[in-house]
């Protein structure tokens, strides 16, 4: 408790320290199509200087097209555009009203750019913020019944691996945010846990390259933040849809809502039944003297996964300044896997010396749930504000896997003495409870002070039980003392924070500094062994930024990041996948510590936006996979730390309007990756350039339908023994609105050309091996959404809209 306490009273400190009789400005309002009065998602609102029309603040519309931005006092333009439609101007004055609500603004088609059919619209797919891009996936059709994992696949500068490993502009280590707070996703079983919400579920996406002091420090491949769906419209209103897939696949879900003046109410089910198959191959060139030359393996497998996501939650308007919420969420299923794998020793001239036929069968069962309550308290009117949550998140999963496994000598004939049956069980439970504090103080004229404290405290457990039953005991599985264990790790966070942000006329800039102390504790029950390792870090950031003219900013940033071993890493408990493959943890692994810089220059034209951004990380402490042969033609993995990895790239994002249905992005990662791993033996070092390609183009026919299509491409990635080859893929998908557009029908398929292969090579003094992994990719998907409620009329009006909104809060 004393730290938490020791916290409290910085903050408080804070709070009273800082006090200031400066002020900022709200200006707030909507934005919507002159003729159709529909709202406009995603419009451009700008605030001009009257005296040069340079820009001094500005903001995007949300899907409800409602915007709102502060400001300083003083008189302005505001301008709201959009492409395709003539600008609407406005003078305002700001100053008068602690929050200045300019109302309904309405703009119209612009007649040079309009053909001679009536236009659908494009809605983009992604912004830009200062710190952030956020990817509005409602907007995604290539992905519609996809699981939140494959979804994440699609997006720009976010590649996903064949076990579900996830990293960003080629790094790994992804911190994974859900609604804003951390997640309890292991790396190890982030794909388990992401693949059970539903894509249609997830409103949007963000991601965080370069997260400054106000974020955790975990994850140095950044943040990726996962915004579920809740609707804020009053009255009820809802939706619901449904989706079939090939090869059996199926989903459903209903998202409610019910708001009053006070209250916002909202619930959610979603389900899943999905099948998909698995093909992996693999060839190792043995080197050691005694054991077989080669050994060629085979696996084919059937996953079957079905699961439920219930979410509901209130948010309660207390009074116009206090906000109190409330939410809960469960994720539960069963799953079982089908695997029959063939695993070849062949001789120095490719001829058989073996043969080992592995069926294996296993069951699982998982629960997920979290809940937790935030407040928000405006402490005046000044600006200041006072933000804190409690939250909690349980997540267990108990594995039983049978395998029956066969033999045959040289002359392929079965020899019953020397096969198998393996019965392996295992319990993996966690506990995840975060607090949190942040409070937020205007200074002077455009001036900022944001301080916070937070704490994390986990607990994760797997227990594992091995038996093996061989021809001397009738195949009875008998225990395995080796293989039997269980493995506790505890990591307890508490963090402090402390960041100043200003404007200097066209310079803005913003320092932080973040402090988190570190308890870990990990324990061996077979032999008590107990692993701890105490650790403090600051984690300063600053961001610069400086506005070269209208809609162009250059910025300059650092960040200081950490990535923690989780218990998967640790764990020193042998896991068999295989009689030729192991795995094992590093219970004295250290966490790896990452310097990060990046150099942006945004442009945006009527038609073109340009973010660039030129990047650098230098990583120490590297966690890194290690493979081992051992004399018995045995391969272990296991994870060690290797001294440095630098990644060094350019990455360029391109939105294009080509034509007022038609836009596309491009986006491009270009970097050079090192790794020095010579502290680990001779031959760890590795180095290569690879690139990262990624198309997502959306055609709105008119009168017709929504076409989208997505590719990408990544190049090798390089670890220290050696690379993940290049893949590709291409998605394509079609939507339709009916039924007054209160429906949509979709129609997709992922993976058109099956080229999605994960392979992979490793190379070292004692083997060569190659793998190559092809899980079922290329997936057709029909899909339907129905919405309904929400107080509007036919010509899509809220009951209650009026044509003069001056007045509205909106």
């Amino acid at each position: 408790m004393r730290p938490i306490l020791f916290y409290l009273i910085i903050l408080n400190f804070t709070l009273f320290s800082y006090n200031s009789f400066s002020q900022t400005y709200t200006i707030k309002g909507k934005i919507s199509d002159a003729n159709s009065n529909q709202p406009m998602e995603f419009a451009n609102i700008a605030l001009l200087n009257p005296g040069d029309s340079s820009l001094v603040t500005g903001a995007m519309s949300d899907l409800d097209g409602l915007f709102s931005f502060e400001s300083e006092s003083g008189e302005y333009i505001l301008r709201a555009g959009f492409i395709g439609y003539e600008s609407g101007f406005k003078n305002i004055s700001v100053g008068d009203k602690n929050i200045l609500n300019v109302g309904n603004i309405r703009i119209k088609t612009d007649a040079t750019n309009l053909q001679e059919v009536v236009v659908e619209g494009v809605s983009s797919i992604f912004t830009s913020d200062i710190d952030k891009r956020i990817y509005n996936v409602e907007n995604s059709i290539v992905a519609e019944g996809a699981t939140a994992a494959e979804l994440l696949g699609t997006l720009p500068s976010i590649q996903v691996d064949e076990e579900g490993g996830i990293s960003m502009r080629g790094s790994g280590e992804v911190l994974i945010y859900i609604n804003g707070r951390p997640s309890n996703l292991s790396s190890s079983d982030t794909d388990n846990i992401l693949s059970q919400f539903p894509a249609n579920s997830i409103k949007s996406v963000e991601l965080i390259t370069n997260p400054s002091s106000r974020y955790d420090a975990a994850g140095v491949g950044g943040i990726i933040n996962i915004i579920l769906k809740k609707n804020q419209d009053l009255g009820f209103n809802g939706q619901v849809n449904a989706s079939i897939g090939t090869r059996d696949k199926y989903q459903a879900g209903i998202n409610l809502n019910y708001r009053t003046n006070k209250v916002n109410y909202f619930a959610s089910f979603d389900f899943q039944d999905r099948r998909r198959f698995r093909i992996a191959e693999g060839r190792r060139e043995n080197f050691l003297a005694g054991i077989s030359r080669f050994l060629e393996e085979e696996g084919d497998e059937i996953e079957k996964r079905r699961g439920s996501l219930v979410r509901t939650g209130m948010d309660y308007n207390i009074t116009d300044n206090a906000v109190l919420g409330v939410y809960a969420q469960a994720n539960f299923g069963s799953e079982t896997e089908d695997e029959l794998t063939l695993q070849n020793n062949l001789n120095f001239n490719n001829e058989l010396d073996s043969i080992f036929s592995r069926d294996r069968f296993e069951t699982s069962n998982r629960l997920n749930f979290e809940t937790g309550i935030y407040y928000t308290l405006d402490l005046d009117s000044t600006g200041k504000k006072l933000n804190t949550s409690i939250s909690y998140a349980y997540d267990n999963r108990d594995q039983s896997q049978f395998t029956d496994q066969t033999f045959f000598n040289s002359f392929n004939e079965f020899v019953p003495e020397n096969s198998l049956t393996q019965l392996d069980e295992s319990i993996r439970e966690s506990n995840f409870s975060i607090f949190q504090l942040d409070y937020e103080n205007p200074l002077g004229e455009t001036g900022k002070l944001e301080a916070g404290v937070k704490g994390t405290f986990g607990e994760w457990k797997r227990d594992q039980s091995f038996a093996q039953g061989m021809a001397s005991n009738n195949f009875n599985p008998v225990p395995i003392d080796s293989l039997n264990d269980m493995y506790t790790f505890n990591e307890d966070v508490y963090a402090s924070y402390l960041i100043y942000r200003n404007r200097l006329n066209k310079f803005g800039y913003q320092v932080g500094l973040r402090g988190e102390y570190t308890r870990t504790l990990g324990q061996l029950e077979s032999s008590g062994e107990e692993f701890i390792n105490n650790y403090f870090n600051l984690f300063p950031s600053v961001y610069t930024s400086y506005i070269l003219g209208e809609e162009q900013e250059i910025s300059i940033n650092y960040s200081r990041r950490i990535s923690r071993p989780n218990i998967w890493a640790l764990s020193p408990i042998y896991n068999l996948r295989d009689q030729m493959n192991f795995s094992v943890g590093n219970p004295t692994l250290q966490p790896e510590l990452t310097d990060s810089y990046e150099f942006g220059y945004m442009k945006g034209w009527s038609r073109y936006l340009l973010n660039a951004t030129l990047y650098h990380r230098y990583s120490t402490n590297v966690q890194t996979r290690i493979i081992t042969l051992l004399d018995d033609n045995i391969t272990v993995q296991s994870r060690e730390n290797a001294n440095i990895r630098k990644n060094t790239g350019l990455e360029l994002v391109n939105q294009i309007q080509v034509t007022d249905w038609f836009d596309l992005a491009l986006t491009g990662n270009f970097f050079y990756a090192e790794i020095f791993g010579d502290n680990l033996g001779e031959g760890f070092n590795n180095s290569n350039f690879s690139w990262t390609l990624n198309l997502l183009s959306t055609m709105a026919i008119p009168k017709l339908f929504s076409v989208q299509v997505q590719g990408n491409y990544r190049g090798p990635i390089v670890f220290p023994q050696g690379e993940i080859e290049p893949y590709w893929g291409l998605n394509i998908g079609l939507r339709k609105d009916i039924l007054n557009n209160k429906a949509t029908v979709s129609l997709n398929v992922s993976d058109v050309f099956n080229t999605q292969i994960f392979r992979i090579k490793t190379i070292d003094s004692r083997f060569v091996y190659n793998r190559a992994f092809n899980r079922e990719t290329r997936i057709g998907t029909l899909g339907f959404t129905y919405r309904f409620g929400g107080f509007r009329d036919k010509n899509g009006k809220r009951d209650g809209d009026r044509e003069d909104m001056e007045d509205m809060d909106f």
